[in-house]
């Protein structure tokens, strides 16, 4: 393929994003193409970067990581916070080196919030305050989450209009960004955003049958079971407490309420299944509104998905002035 990539100027770095709901063979997919593209991983998704949350991430395996460089994994102590703007600022800088080593960045993963802020940009906020963020949190404990919502309904009604009472994350961050910047967050988000430049942008987004995707969910939480979730879960509340971020994240959240007695053994799997059913039609809504994305109608570890992936890749690097060029 080098000789295609010859026509573009140095800095138009190919750059393949992968994107899908959960269980759609994204990982493979993301395998395949690096291995073919002198490619290099980069992950997109939340929860995976923290170290010690493995059973319920579905991470690449060490088999998997050695065959090719992957990047944003395990790289995040459980305590501490990464928001969508501190994942861009890593992954930018990642993609960067992976362009100066001549390289294919394939950035893959299924949180939707965080791709937006690598391709598109966030506003440019203060940078986090644990100390206010912990305040914050002391008083949504002692108050509850409706406390903070009047707060920034005082200080920035246009966006706690936008925020559910209850959700503590998300009042919290902007507050912090009110009182940090003394400037509305909704005023901060129309002085622009910061798009990334310097790569031609590829989406390439799967789209399995929604009831074969559904059974594939059903059978990785079993799996996941299997493997030790509630031990993993129990292990990580023993060494962490609460202030382990992921424990609110899927899966957990419920290894999490079994282990507190709020959900009967009987009912586990079939909790968690309905919740990662739920998250995957999250997902497909959210990545609808992507521009710009090849839908591949198949999971990715399909070798004809995969042979349609590289065609697309094909066709895209062949045509320097289509419309999917970006910076």
């Amino acid at each position: 393929m080098g000789s295609d990539r010859s026509e573009f100027p140095a800095t138009d770095t190919l750059l393949v994003v992968i994107l899908g709901p959960t269980a759609s063979g994204k990982t493979a997919l993301s395998l395949a193409l690096a291995e073919k593209l002198n490619g290099e991983i980069v992950n997109c998704d939340s929860v995976a970067m923290y170290r010690e949350f493995d059973i319920g991430t579905a991470k690449p395996t060490p088999a998997e990581r050695g065959s090719v460089p992957h990047h944003l994994f395990d790289c995040v102590d459980p305590t501490q916070d990464v928001t969508a703007g501190e994942y861009a600022r890593q992954a930018r800088q990642i993609l960067q080196e992976i362009k100066s080593r001549g390289r294919v960045p394939v950035v893959v993963g299924g949180t939707g919030l965080y791709l937006r802020a690598l391709l598109e940009g966030l506003f440019a906020g203060p940078e986090r305050s644990e100390e206010m963020r912990e305040r914050l949190r002391r008083q949504a404990a002692e108050r509850g989450s409706n406390y903070l919502h009047r707060v920034l309904s005082r200080l920035d009604p246009t966006t706690a209009a936008k925020i559910h009472p209850n959700d503590a994350p998300k009042l919290i961050r902007a507050i912090e960004v009110c009182l940090s910047s003394r400037q509305k967050m909704s005023e901060l988000w129309q002085q622009g955003k910061d798009p990334l430049v310097g790569f031609r942008i590829l989406r390439l987004g799967l789209d399995p049958d929604r009831a074969v995707l559904y059974e594939r969910i059903n059978h990785r939480a079993e799996q996941m079971l299997q493997e030790g979730l509630i031990e993993e879960t129990k292990g990580l509340i023993g060494k962490y407490g609460k202030s382990a971020r992921p424990l609110g994240s899927l899966g957990y959240k419920q290894a999490d309420e079994f282990l507190r007695g709020d959900i009967p053994r009987d009912q586990i799997l079939s909790v968690i299944q309905q919740g990662h059913r739920n998250y995957a039609k999250r997902q497909v809504t959210w990545f609808r509104r992507e521009p710009e994305v090849i839908w591949l109608r198949g999971f990715g570890e399909d070798p004809q998905i995969q042979r349609t992936a590289m065609e697309s890749i094909e066709a895209f690097l062949h045509h320097p002035n289509s419309h999917f060029e970006n910076g």
